[in-house]
């Protein structure tokens, strides 16, 4: 079980969320800018699905390689949160990609499951909860 007092409320994970939106935004345009030198004078495609697909799994490393090695991302470390399995460890690629799929349907319902956390006792939002996985305030060393 969750212990209230140490889960961050809606305005805080949203500010997370704010930070590591600029931070992925600079990694998705250097992942374009390695592509750039295999078009051969071919624009990307407006509509184009592998590059669509190539830029969700960019991010999903960006987000699976902090989760599971420390649990923080720029954002968390910025607001002394930690990405963690209920009983502290840090979670599991598979947990990772269960969070970031679950997460991307959670914004996709008009932000819905994230906004669940204003609802749910324990502060999780749909993510946390399919991912078996918890934000927390990073403990003091």
């Amino acid at each position: 079980m969750t212990d209230i007092a140490q889960t961050p409320g809606f305005f805080k994970r949203l500010a997370v969320i704010v930070y590591d939106l600029l931070l992925l935004l600079a990694v998705l345009f250097v992942a374009t800018l390695a592509l750039l030198p295999f078009q051969q004078n071919n624009a990307f495609e407006p509509n184009s699905w592998l590059f669509s697909a190539y830029l969700v799994f960019v991010s999903f490393l960006f987000y699976g390689w902090f989760w599971t090695t420390g649990g923080q991302t720029l954002g968390l470390l910025a607001w002394k949160l930690r990405v963690a399995n209920p009983d502290g460890r840090s979670i599991s690629w598979q947990q990772a990609a269960i969070r970031f799929v679950t997460a991307i349907f959670s914004w996709g319902v008009f932000g819905l499951g994230f906004a669940w956390i204003l609802f749910n006792k324990e502060r999780l939002s749909w993510h946390d909860i399919a991912s078996n996985s918890r934000v927390y305030f990073k403990p003091k060393e």
